[in-house]
């Protein structure tokens, strides 16, 4: 009897100190649960990023994928973070993806955040690209069949990260990365031209979690990173630096999924780059970031509630051109200028009419209480990185472009004004009919303080 009772109050004394010992966000009871895919094309199709290609690509130089995070608080609010070595998400693949998560996982459109690393050695998968690019029908078949297969692939693998979750201890830090440089090159005539502008604003800091297992094991790493996927334009599938960098995590930590999310980069290049020797060498140089901000001796963990918010807000476009405008620009010398004019047109006839505003995603995470991050659609410009931060009183803050719906550039007051590329000059790329309004700005800062301030009210 004095036996069993000691061996039970030996049990009692084991069990408090383990959990005295536990981690506190093991004692809150976060989850997460991590997967991946591979979402590299079967077939060698026609590859997206750069207008000036002719020719599908010519194989694989490295395996795509889709990859994704959920993280989930101890009163089960979730989310999920979907990363994928693709050139864009295009509006339409995450209304089928989150329809079909909503079904299947009971998940609402503001817990689900997909990403694109923006690389322009991926497959082409936006609609709008077959007019632009003047393909094939057998090609354009194949890049329909191909965001179908995309599609059914990100749905799997959510389902796989929801059925992976465990408890996790999860830290925020940050490193950084030099090799991004602004691209807005200001010419004598006032003109800008593509080329390294190290006078041009950045950001070079590489946001990371670190997601541990209750065994102390490094389950997955999420970094970030504000800059184009455009090392090289040559005919083979690969991630860029950003799938380099990942893979090479991944070496450095077998068992791990290391994940990358694109942050605004839309006016940022990597350099030195054109060659492929660059692929690896910016790569390891992100890596290296992430393993430095691992080393950080007090790293933030992040406990307490997981909360989310998504909106659209209206922006609006500076005009909208008639008919009459468009039927006469189908006599441009500019190729992409004609096509243009016949996408809008063919939009004309189907639609009845020319929308005069875009109906811009915003989405913004409370993960817990030490961090905030904001998700912003289209090919965002840094300025919007300095500006968010300017005006939310955050500590831990990580704002990411490229996500949910990446349909074109979404300049910056500033870069609108002075004009070129990113301000409206690739218009004639995508199926939108011009530059945006001066009022883009406003709105799109506008409605993120909305949301963040709804999420401080929680």
């Amino acid at each position: 009897m004095i036996a069993n009772c000691l061996h039970l109050r030996t049990v009692f004394v084991l069990c408090s100190l383990f959990l005295l010992s536990a981690p506190d966000c093991l004692q809150a009871g976060w989850q997460a649960g991590v997967s991946k895919i591979v979402i590299t094309p079967e077939d060698e199709i026609w590859m997206g990023g750069y207008a000036s290609r002719k020719s599908p690509a010519e194989g694989v130089l490295q395996d795509l994928y889709a990859k994704s995070l959920v993280l989930a608080d101890e009163e089960g609010n979730r989310v999920v973070m979907v990363t994928t070595d693709l050139v864009g998400i295009p509006r339409s693949v995450r209304e089928n993806v989150v329809t079909a998560v909503i079904e299947q996982h009971q998940l609402r459109p503001d817990q689900i955040l997909l990403n694109a690393s923006h690389t322009h050695c991926g497959p082409e998968l936006r609609p709008s690209k077959s007019t632009i690019y003047d393909l094939d029908p057998a090609i354009t078949a194949q890049c329909r069949q191909y965001r179908q297969r995309l599609e059914e692939k990100i749905i799997q693998v959510i389902g796989k990260s929801l059925q992976d979750l465990e408890p996790v201890e999860v830290n925020y830090s940050f490193g950084r990365a030099g090799f991004a440089m602004n691209r807005r090159y200001p010419m004598p005539d006032g003109s800008y031209k593509n080329s390294p502008y190290p006078a041009g604003p950045v950001q070079h800091q590489v946001p990371v979690l670190a997601i541990n297992s209750a065994e102390g094991n490094l389950k997955a790493l999420l970094f970030g990173y504000a800059c184009h996927n455009t090392t090289t334009g040559i005919m083979k599938f690969n991630g860029d630096y950003a799938g380099y960098a990942q893979a090479e995590l991944e070496k450095l930590h077998p068992g791990t999924i290391a994940l990358f999310m694109m942050g605004c980069g839309g006016d940022q290049n990597p350099y030195p780059r054109g060659e492929e020797k660059f692929l690896s060498l910016h790569g390891t140089a992100l890596a290296l970031a992430v393993e430095t901000a691992l080393q950080d001796i007090q790293p933030t963990k992040l406990t307490g509630a997981i909360e989310s918010r998504l909106s659209e807000v209206p922006i609006e476009f500076a005009a909208v051109p008639d008919r009459a405008e468009l039927e006469a620009r189908l006599e441009d010398k500019n190729v992409y200028i004609r096509r243009h004019a016949r996408l809008m047109l063919n939009h004309l006839d189907s639609e009845g009419s020319i929308a005069p505003e875009y109906p811009y995603m915003v989405q913004c995470l409370s993960l817990g209480d030490q961090l905030t991050m904001v998700a912003l659609a289209g090919e965002v410009v840094v300025d919007y990185d300095h500006l968010i931060r300017a005006q939310i009183p955050e500590k831990n803050l990580w704002i990411a472009g490229y996500s949910n719906d990446v349909f074109g550039y979404v300049p910056s007051l500033r870069v609108l004004k002075e004009g070129g590329y990113e301000a409206g000059g690739a218009m004639i790329y995508v199926d939108l009919p011009g530059p945006f309004a001066e009022s883009i700005e406003e709105r799109i800062l506008g409605e993120v303080h909305k949301l963040y301030s709804d999420l401080e009210k929680e």
